[in-house]
């Protein structure tokens, strides 16, 4: 996130083209084929669902199934417990402790349902490393930003005065770019957040299709339909390596910058690009903090998810092209009777994916001989540096898939 492009760099050996699946990833696809070898059992509709009843709209309705994993800079990664799920039906933490954060480093993400409206918003956040300097956790910053969006967007909708969801009453569409203002007017309130400052992607993936999205910085996200990259987002940047950003600057520090002739980069959500998007069944978000830009291309993602969906048989091929499986819920919901799992390890097909583009950005940012996207910006911009091999840092991604869950019913009744 700073300015510079010194950065500590550690060697790891080549990484193939076409990385292979992991052990979880295979165990995963040989529990799906069992589970199609077998006849359907009923699976619990609460789970992961996040659409409206359809007794109240015989419209269709997309739920959305979301997964996260994540890995420090300095610390190695484990597909097993790096991992967060995601359960609509749980009630969200605010001002979590420092302890209770996951192992992200300065990077955050949040998950929440939006009130009852059957939307979901989530987002990641990448806590600007440069206030390291000043003796402030930039951590503090992202992921009490990301603890106040998940906070506003679980009460949207509500009574205001109800204490236990601290709902805010709005009966309005809950909009990404306000979202992020209210995460943003709430950590500049928070007396024990004295600095500090993140990127952010924040978005509100609404029942009906909708997908709306607010975007500032390097943090950033990429949607995948049918094995194509269907569309993605661009960076902002003040310049290379110094991406838009969230700040909290105390007075102290901006009179210190003013007497040296410096400034403190300070952006806004109104300043966030805002995007609008059409979801369908079976396609594919991915957002991420610059831990994955820097060190896979748009391509690599589609390769690995590609590797990843035609293996369980979620994307099927076909004489006429991809088609995405009717039935999106064994892949997407865990097995209820833990004996039924590929293993201890709690897999679905958004976390497998989650993982999967995790390891590799991990293992790309590690490896000093294939020049990444921050490789080929530095090769550019700084061509003195003679910069090779990938950028370490913090990697978060959340992987989210819609289901049109009338399809599968349309079939079972046909």
């Amino acid at each position: 996130m700073a300015a510079t492009v010194t950065v500590l760099r550690q060697p790891l050996v080549l990484l193939p083209a076409t990385r292979p699946l992991s052990q979880a990833s295979v165990s995963f696809s040989k529990y799906l084929a069992r589970q199609r070898s077998t006849p359907p059992t009923n699976i619990s509709s609460r789970y992961f669902s996040t659409a409206r009843s359809m007794k109240s709209d015989s419209a269709a309705k997309l739920s959305y199934h979301v997964a996260a994993s994540f890995t420090a800079k300095d610390h190695p990664y484990d597909p097993s417990t790096h991992v967060f799920h995601f359960n609509p039906y749980n009630r969200i933490q605010q001002n979590r402790s420092k302890r209770s954060r996951p192992d992200s480093g300065h990077d955050a993400f949040f998950v929440s349902r939006v009130g009852d409206s059957g939307a979901v918003a989530l987002g990641v956040a990448d806590g600007v490393g440069g206030w390291v300097d000043s003796g402030v956790d930039p951590a503090d910053f992202s992921h009490g930003f990301c603890d106040y969006m998940a906070s506003t967007a679980y009460g949207h909708g509500s009574i205001k005065d109800d204490p236990t969801t601290k709902g805010t009453g709005d009966k309005e569409p809950l909009r990404a770019q306000d979202l992020m203002q209210k995460g943003y007017q709430a950590i500049n309130e928070d007396s024990t957040v004295i600095a500090g400052g993140s990127t952010a992607c924040v978005a509100v993936a609404s029942s009906d299709g909708n997908l709306d999205i607010a975007n500032l910085g390097d943090s950033g996200f990429i949607q995948l339909r049918l094995n194509a990259v269907h569309t993605y987002s661009e960076p902002q940047t003040h310049a290379f390596n110094t991406p838009y950003q969230l700040s909290i600057v105390p007075p102290s520090v901006a009179a210190r910058m003013a007497a040296f002739g410096g400034q403190n980069l300070c952006d806004f959500p109104k300043d966030a690009d805002v995007t609008h998007h059409d979801l369908r069944h079976g396609d594919i978000i991915v957002f991420a903090t610059d831990g994955v830009w820097d060190n896979l291309f748009n391509q690599d993602i589609l390769r690995i998810v590609s590797n990843v969906m035609t293996t369980t048989g979620a994307w099927l091929m076909t004489k006429n092209g991809v088609r995405v499986v009717d039935n999106l819920k064994p892949f997407t919901k865990p097995a209820e009777d833990a004996s039924e799992r590929p293993s201890s390890k709690f897999l679905t097909l958004q976390s497998v994916l989650a993982a999967e583009i995790t390891s590799a950005a991990k293992s790309a940012s590690l490896n000093r001989n294939v020049d990444g996207p921050f490789a080929k910006g530095v090769q550019k911009y700084y061509p003195q540096e003679n910069w090779h091999g990938g950028k370490i840092d913090d990697i978060c991604v959340l992987v989210l898939i819609a289901s049109d869950d009338s399809k599968a019913a349309a079939k079972s009744r046909l």
